[in-house]
This record gives structure tokens, sequence and C-alpha cells, in this order.
């Protein structure tokens, strides 16, 4: 009885650290996993237990596991990347889903397109460092070449869209919760 007392501890901590973590109010979250947002609050807060079906709708909406929502919190440091695929792009997250500075980390290998995807906007700023290739970035009206070595920095409400030049290019690049959504979850 501890022990599942403890796990549900653990999967309270975990989903409110997550939801912070991404700047998600109760009801975004509650959008996005189809639960009221006081269910959400009474879940957070103990007052209502927390049920199976709970904690796989409450991954699926945070983009994490099960397993990662009542995982004890371990002493090692070392993040062991999953390879993932959103809009044509290959990444891997390089920080934890719960980082308390609410930034993601990820390195991305982005293909070679002919024409560039349609440009986007979002809240926020994009910052990426280019590991291998080039990258062809449009910002607005503009059209730049950024090759290994350099980095990009740009308010994200510029209508902006990148791709491989003359091949696959890949990042490193941090993300606000806006430039993940946009960028990881395409």
């Amino acid at each position: 009885m501890t022990q599942e007392v403890s796990l549900e501890d653990v999967a309270r901590r975990r989903l409110r650290t997550l939801r912070k973590a991404r700047g998600w109010s109760l009801d975004e979250l509650g959008r996005r996993a189809h639960i009221g947002p006081s269910t959400l609050s009474r879940l957070e807060s103990g007052q209502r237990r927390i049920a199976v079906d709970h904690l796989v709708t409450l991954a699926r909406a945070l983009g994490t596991t099960v397993e990662e929502l009542v995982a004890e919190e371990e002493d090692d440091v070392v993040i062991r990347p999953r390879r993932d695929e959103a809009g044509g792009s290959t990444f891997w997250l390089l920080t934890r889903p719960d980082d308390p500075s609410g930034r993601v980390v990820a390195k991305m290998r982005i293909p070679a397109h002919e024409r560039l995807p349609e440009a986007r906007v979002h809240p926020g700023r994009d910052w990426f460092y280019v590991l291998d290739g080039t990258v062809r970035l449009q910002l607005g009206r503009r059209e730049l070449l950024v090759t290994a070595g350099n980095a990009a920095s740009f308010d994200t409400m510029t209508p902006h869209s990148m791709s491989g030049h003359g091949g696959p290019a890949e990042i490193l690049s941090i993300l606000d919760h806006h430039g993940e959504r946009a960028h990881l979850h395409g």
C-alpha cells in the first residue's frame, strides 16, 4: 500500500512539473488531454486518486510515457536521447521532459528540400547551431545560408522556414515551449 501511495505522489509531482515546464495552465493541459481543469487540479493536489487511464491520457498529452510519469527521480545525470520524427525532420531531445528552465535542447537532422517548407510563425525565439552541413533559412523575405560552425537566433514571430542545403543538415537547437510545439510536434 505504501508503494502505491508513493507512486501516486511521484506521478502528481511529475505531472505538475511537466505541465509547468511547458508553460501550460491547467486549462491548456485539460484541452490537450480532454480532462476538465478542475479534475486536473484535484489530481495534482491529491484530492482525487490518479487512475491508470489518467496516466495514459496525461502522458500522451504531455509527450512523455507513463513510465516517466511514475519513475522516481534518479541521480543519473546521463540523458539517453530517443530518436523521433516530426515534419520530415529527425530529432533527439537532449533535455529531460521536466527541465525546470522550460527550454528544450534538441539535436535535429533537417532534410534538403527543393522548395522550402511553408514559413510559419509562433511566439518566442529560436536559436540553432549548425553541427554539419548547411541550413537554408528563410526569415521573412530574406534567405540565408548558415554553414557548419555558425549559429542563428531570431524572433519567431518573423515568418521562418528551414531546410538542408545541398543535403541534410544537423543542428543543435534551443527552443522554448512555443518552439518545441511548433518544431518537434509538427
